[in-house]
């Protein structure tokens, strides 16, 4: 023990447990924030868009902006945290966090609504790798499982509730509140952290001689793969100049980053610890995370907007479900992760994602809340068996001196696998939808008595609603085609899951590589 009467950061800070979790848990609701904004505007950017006369192009990047700034940021969090200490970056990552969601209520048009969210991505992203670094330094043995449990299920369940609340907000009462409602929490975990979290202290001297080059090199290399990931697809990806220029730059500015990286005395993230095959694994496993819950995220709605025309809170309380059942699964689970290797929990995770990926795939244009209640309740469950060991084995695999570096590149592969998993699903989205249409197109013809029947019955039925023949024709030969693209899409949507279920059992299979854990 040291003269000032602490523990050393790899025994534990010693506080009253009481006041550890007080604190620990003023910390998860900033992560919590932070982590839900990302797709709190997703269900509500029509509303948005309308409200700051702004077409869908534009309104887009609400959402992209954001990201783009989280994901250049999180993994620079480890070596801001020991140039201001944990406690002052989070607390100035909250305070800007709070100034930039009330500017973004009161953005006056679609250009300082982008600015105003690319800041409020940029300030409140460190919050979340430092609620990692932090819990294994308050909590050992069957507490920090239980805070990594409490951790990993924050995590996937605040993008995933994103829809919902949002959906509910706008509804009830208008986007700006999207933004509004981070104000309290806000101020308070600017007060309460730099009172309650004192494990570690600043060193400014790391300003010193720290390696400025790669920080650059990084924020543009992950600043452009972000923009050619969320614009590939609706681009035609390196058909688009621009987007072939961003992505050449993404590749050779991270390039450059890992050797300079791997050369220099004061690195800004440890690339090193990608040596512990534990550790390595576990990163990839956080990636397949990001995949599962964003991707997910993101075709549920997608697919109920598009195919059924579900209204924003509509799609918020069909998705809810997923939420529901992982909260109901984390007693189970942390009752379980203090007697069962954690890696058979992960496996049994990986493969329930992997089963609700499966129930997923039979989709049909008339589901709805009942039919995906079954799927997402597996989902839920499986988030939380799949995040949580993941975090436990792969940063408790690390000495605490390693910790925060690391800590944001873990961090950063789930954002990462996020980002990859909205493309390819976006992509999957649109190329099999054509694939889909085209082959149903093929079978449409007047050598089908059925299609024969249902053109002659939807021109008679409009004719004798006063339609002229030649017009209740045409219209009877679009309603066709509408209910020909309505199927292809739904069955392009049901490729989607099965690409993600692929990747989650190749991930299973995989998890008796990691090191076995020690006993709590």
């Amino acid at each position: 023990m040291s003269s000032t009467g602490t523990v050393p950061l790899s025994q534990g800070v010693s506080m009253p447990v009481s006041q550890k979790v007080f604190a620990f848990a003023s910390m998860c609701v900033g992560m919590f924030i932070a982590l839900i904004d990302i797709q709190i505007v997703s269900a509500s950017l029509r509303d948005i868009g309308g409200g700051l006369s702004a077409g869908d192009d534009e309104t887009v990047w609400v959402q992209t902006s954001y990201l783009i700034a989280e994901i250049i940021i999180i993994p620079l969090s480890g070596w801001l945290a020991r140039v201001m200490s944990t406690r002052w970056l989070f607390a100035a990552s909250a305070a800007g966090f709070t100034v930039m969601s009330l500017l973004c209520g009161w953005a006056w048009n679609i250009q300082s609504m982008i600015a105003f969210r690319a800041l409020q991505g940029l300030a409140g992203g460190s919050m979340i790798p430092l609620v990692f670094t932090t819990a294994f330094a308050f909590f050992q043995g069957k507490q920090r499982v239980i805070a990594a449990a409490t951790i990993g299920g924050l995590a996937s369940l605040a993008p995933t509730l994103g829809p919902t609340v949002g959906g509910w907000i706008t509804e009830n009462f208008n986007w700006h509140w999207l933004f509004f409602i981070n104000i309290l929490p806000g101020i308070y975990i600017t007060i309460a952290v730099p009172l309650l979290v004192k494990i570690d202290t600043p060193d400014p001297s790391l300003l010193r001689g720290a390696d400025y080059l790669s920080i650059i090199l990084l924020a543009v290399s992950l600043g452009c793969l972000e923009y050619t990931l969320e614009e590939g697809p609706r681009w035609g990806w390196f058909d688009d100049t621009t987007l072939a220029t961003t992505g050449w730059i993404a590749l050779l500015c991270g390039i450059a980053f890992i050797v300079r990286t791997l050369r220099h005395a004061q690195p800004v993230m440890d690339l090193r610890a990608l040596q512990d095959r534990t550790f390595t694994l576990g990163c990839y496993f956080s990636f397949m995370a990001g995949v599962g819950i964003f991707a997910t995220i993101y075709l549920t709605p997608l697919f109920l907007g598009t195919v059924r025309g579900y209204s924003a809170l509509e799609i918020g309380l069909a998705v809810f479900s997923t939420g529901l059942f992982q909260v109901l699964s984390i007693p189970f689970y942390a009752w379980l992760a203090n007697r069962v290797d954690l890696r058979w929990l992960l496996m049994a995770g990986l493969l329930g994602f992997a089963v609700s990926m499966y129930s997923f795939i039979p989709l049909t244009h008339e589901w709805g809340a009942q039919e995906l209640l079954l799927p997402q309740a597996f989902r839920g469950l499986a988030q939380q068996f799949a995040v949580a060991p993941t975090v436990t084995l792969t940063l408790g695999s690390l000495p605490p001196t390693r910790l925060k570096l690391a800590s944001g590149l873990f961090n950063l592969m789930r954002n990462l696998g996020g980002a990859i998993g909205i493309a390819l699903c976006g992509t999957v989205i649109n190329d099999r939808t054509n694939f889909h249409y085209s082959r149903l197109a093929d079978h449409l013809n007047n050598a089908s008595l059925p299609v024969t029947d249902f053109i002659q019955n939807s021109t008679n039925r409009l004719i004798s609603q006063g339609v002229a023949p030649e017009i209740a024709n045409s219209a009877a030969l679009k309603n066709l085609s509408s209910l020909a693209m309505r199927e292809a899409r739904t069955q392009a949507f049901s490729d989607a899951f099965w690409l993600i279920m692929l990747g989650f059992l190749i991930a299973a299979l995989l998890v008796p590589f990691m090191k076995k854990p020690q006993t709590p």
